[in-house]
């Protein structure tokens, strides 16, 4: 067992409980849990997914100020939906993000497994500008992101990876349950 990869666990753990709560709190964590997965990845070969990390790290800093500005620092955020044209938007992006950086990954580099890490890469990106914005769809995306990590990360024997993403995954069927009923509501209560 990696040491990083337990203590990125642990982080991610804390991370993902404290956004189906919709606490800014959870931005410190996820921070500290990207910048050890980042070498994890790079490691295990799934250069996408490394890369994305820098990506996760900077998309939090810009979340955290988001979230504050939106009062996150004395309550929860409130959350609301997309329109139609921003869902179809959103899928676009994550097909053709998939299909082009896994081309990419396939010709030029030797990716483990390109197109499954590029649609993991492309979608992670659209979701979590997606949560930053306080969108409800971001979870059903997370939910699909999710499931696909699982399989690669038991490919590339990160099973204590494997093993968060099924909580993530648990945790993101949550969050879109929580965060539908808080659309609907309107609410964000205090902290």
């Amino acid at each position: 067992m990696n040491p990083l990869e337990i203590i990125a666990v642990a982080l991610g753990l804390a991370n993902i409980g404290l956004l189906v709560r919709r606490s800014i709190w959870n931005y410190p964590f996820g921070m500290a849990m990207v910048a050890l997965y980042l070498v994890i990845f790079w490691d295990a070969r799934l250069y996408g997914e490394a890369g994305l990390q820098v990506f996760f790290f900077v998309v939090q800093g810009w979340g955290w100020w988001l979230w504050a500005r939106a009062g996150g620092l004395a309550q929860m955020v409130a959350v609301d939906w997309m329109g139609w044209p921003a869902r179809i938007t959103a899928l676009a992006l994550v097909a053709g993000s998939s299909i082009g950086i896994g081309w990419a990954m396939a010709t030029f580099t030797d990716a483990a497994l390109p197109y499954a890490d590029a649609t993991i890469a492309g979608a992670s990106v659209v979701a979590q500008v997606l949560l930053a914005l306080r969108r409800v769809e971001n979870w059903a995306l997370w939910i699909a992101i999710d499931v696909l990590s699982v399989g690669v990360y038991v490919n590339r024997e990160l099973y204590l990876t494997a093993g968060l993403y099924v909580v993530f995954l648990g945790f993101a069927t949550a969050g879109l349950i929580a965060w539908a009923r808080a659309a609907r509501s309107g609410e964000a209560v205090e902290a």
